[in-house]
């Protein structure tokens, strides 16, 4: 009595060529005689892998709906595996690799990403501007559109593979004969030969050119932040999609603001008279000339906020603080006049003789911690 295949792998008869594929995988993870070497999971082991030879290809698939014999007699069956057996299956079974790589692939791959270093000002990185900027590049060919092939040809068909991308060959290993694949060396796993190149492109698909591309750079970028550019970047070889472009941002040195975060700082002198009595300067900002109020008895390392005068926060509404550090300078040469000056404002101010007030010093982190165990 002829064989039910269908029975033997767990399929209906009309089971689609995955659902054969994944029946079998399974059966031979579970039968395959490296994982169960007992001889009654080898013989079901044999008839899996047998009625899979068959299910598998069409023709023999057809003669067994039929009611034919598949192997005209049996005997290339016997041991378990048909002359070419695709081995790859088996692989594939315990690896799900193998079957990803059949047939041929495509000429047409992403192009590479790119990175162009963007030198800002500090009010440009704060506050956004747009740029045009020149890239050179790889483009599309305009000549054979990316096909590689000259102006009236195509890429014909590789005579050694037929235009599957891999060759086989049959081997005999301890599971009897059967069949490896690999990429054809003809094509190089394409499929097809370009036998007439593109003179434009040399057969790449693609040339280098140098284009103009305009681009906004948002508020709030700071130096280190990157930008993508989403389709950018080159076109792939084949005229595949192209990469992204990414804008990687230098913030030049402002000369008068250090950027912090959103926040700027920036360091002001005054005389100790202007601090003692109060005054009023001029002040070039980002937003202008802003005038800043210095109130009586100010102290050196006092912080004078403005508000809102910082730089645009990234993706954000708001704006950080312009912090103006305020440094007294002491006169270091005094004329006659002045020191007399001085001296009498001193006794006014009982302070010929000042008491002075002394503080601990600052102490480290570990100094701290010393005293903290001695219990000081």
């Amino acid at each position: 009595m002829a064989k039910d295949y269908y029975a033997t792998l767990g399929v209906r008869r009309d089971a689609s060529q995955d659902e054969i594929k994944k029946a079998y995988r399974r059966l031979a993870r579970e039968l395959h005689p490296d994982v169960n070497p007992d001889p009654q999971t080898q013989e079901r082991f044999k008839e899996i892998t047998q009625a899979y030879e068959v299910l598998s290809d069409p023709q023999k698939r057809q003669m067994h709906d039929l009611g034919g014999d598949p192997f005209g007699g049996g005997g290339a069956g016997a041991a378990g595996f048909g002359q070419g057996f695709p081995f790859s299956d088996i692989m594939d079974a315990f690896f799900g690799t193998a079957s990803a790589s059949r047939g041929p692939r495509s000429r047409a791959r992403r192009g590479r990403n790119a990175t162009i270093r963007v030198e800002l000002d500090l009010a440009e990185s704060g506050f956004g501007t747009t740029r045009e900027l020149v890239v050179d590049t790889a483009v599309l060919c305009e000549v054979c559109q990316g096909s590689g092939a000259a102006a009236g040809t195509h890429p014909d068909t590789c005579d050694m593979c037929h235009g599957r991308g891999e060759v086989s060959q049959v081997t005999r290993s301890f599971l009897g004969q059967v069949m490896t694949s690999r990429p054809c060396p003809q094509c190089g796993g394409y499929g097809s030969v370009i036998r007439h190149p593109c003179q434009e492109c040399s057969g790449d698909g693609r040339v280098r050119t140098r284009r103009t591309i305009k681009v906004r750079i948002p508020a709030g970028v700071e130096d280190g932040t990157h930008i993508q550019l989403a389709g950018e970047g080159e076109i792939g070889p084949g005229g595949g999609p192209p990469g992204d472009l990414f804008l990687e941002i230098v913030e030049r040195p402002h000369a008068i603001f250090e950027r912090r975060g959103d926040d700027l700082h920036c360091t002001v002198q005054i005389p100790m008279t202007a601090a003692a009595l109060g005054t009023s300067l001029s002040m070039e900002t980002l937003d202008g000339t802003e005038e800043i109020d210095v109130r009586p008895g100010t102290q050196s390392g006092q912080v004078i906020p403005l508000y809102g005068r910082g730089v645009q926060r990234l993706n954000e509404t708001g704006r950080g603080d312009l912090l103006i550090h305020v440094n007294v300078e002491t006169p270091l040469k005094l004329d006659a006049q002045q020191e007399e000056l001085l001296r009498e404002l001193s006794r006014l101010r009982n302070e010929e003789r000042p008491p002075g007030k002394f503080t601990p010093g600052q102490q480290g982190f570990f100094s701290r911690l010393k005293d903290a165990f001695n219990g000081r």
